[in-house]
């Protein structure tokens, strides 16, 4: 730790007061805060910063402004916690759907990622940086379901699931074919903030350029967000019909990553929506 302080002083060019214990915040002599990840070795730092780096882009919503990232550490600006105000969540979904406004000429990104602790496929092969369809089936359910079927997963359910995904996803996805949106990726309750503003903050992204609805499905894996949210994100930016039955293939690609992350305590729910396929 001794040695990874020294660095961070020569990048902020200031004494720092406060000991670093890998994730948390660190102050400087001069009274200014930082946000620190570290602990060991790993490409995750530099994906985040350059995820970061892309939302900000769209100019839609406030994120974690990037100060350095190395192979060890990330260390952004730190966020000052407020309260949201009544109309913090009709704010956010209505930004929201702004930062989706933003598009890009092809699915996928310029580099791989991470999805938790997992990796997260985004360069396109061949066609899928035209094709929705076959980007997500591929580089997200199929690239998990591999992943599951090594962990002793694939269970009969999934397998059928999976199965009959492949043959109808092209169909089902047709409906909704849509420019390829900048995503958070990865954007449940944990992974926003509100600031002393009362402005929601993006942290901890696993950006890629897809579909929106793929966005809109993960806030709905750990519950839902308010109804401001999905009210103010329709008025402004309205989904295509069908879409509550999307929003559960979508899911699946979150649940089977827990599933192969933290193990069975996700089979039933990664069987249940294979089922409603």
């Amino acid at each position: 730790m001794d040695a990874l302080k020294e660095r961070l002083e020569a990048v902020l060019n200031e004494t720092i007061v406060d000991n670093v214990y890998g994730t948390g915040r660190i102050r400087t002599l001069s009274g200014k805060t930082y946000f620190l990840k570290s602990g060991y070795p790993s490409s995750t730092y530099a994906c985040e910063a350059n995820g970061l780096a892309e939302l900000a882009k769209a100019h839609a919503l406030p994120v974690a402004r990037v100060v350095s990232a190395d192979s060890d550490y990330l260390l952004t600006e730190f966020i000052e916690r407020g309260t949201p105000s009544d109309t913090f969540y009709e704010d956010f979904g209505r930004c929201f759907a702004r930062l989706h406004h933003y598009h890009a000429d092809h699915f996928g990104f310029y580099e791989d990622n991470y999805i938790g602790a997992n990796p997260q496929l985004n360069i396109p092969s061949g066609e899928e940086k035209d094709n929705w369809a076959g980007f997500f089936f591929n580089k997200r359910i199929l690239f998990q379901f591999k992943m599951a079927e090594q962990r002793g997963y694939n269970t009969p359910v999934i397998r059928s699931g999976i199965s009959k995904l492949e043959i109808r996803i092209e169909k089902i996805f047709q409906a909704a074919e849509e420019p390829p949106s900048l995503l958070h990726g990865d954007l449940w309750s944990g992974n926003y903030l509100c600031d002393v503003n009362g402005r929601a903050v993006l942290i901890d992204p696993a950006v890629y350029y897809g579909h929106r609805e793929a966005d809109l499905a993960m806030t709905n894996v750990f519950g839902s967000f308010p109804p401001a949210f999905y009210r103010a994100y329709m008025k402004e930016y309205p989904l295509t019909e069908g879409w509550e039955y999307r929003q559960g293939i979508y899911k699946l690609y979150h649940i089977l990553n827990h599933l192969n992350i933290f193990g069975n305590s996700y089979l039933s729910e990664a069987e249940y929506l294979c089922s409603r396929i």
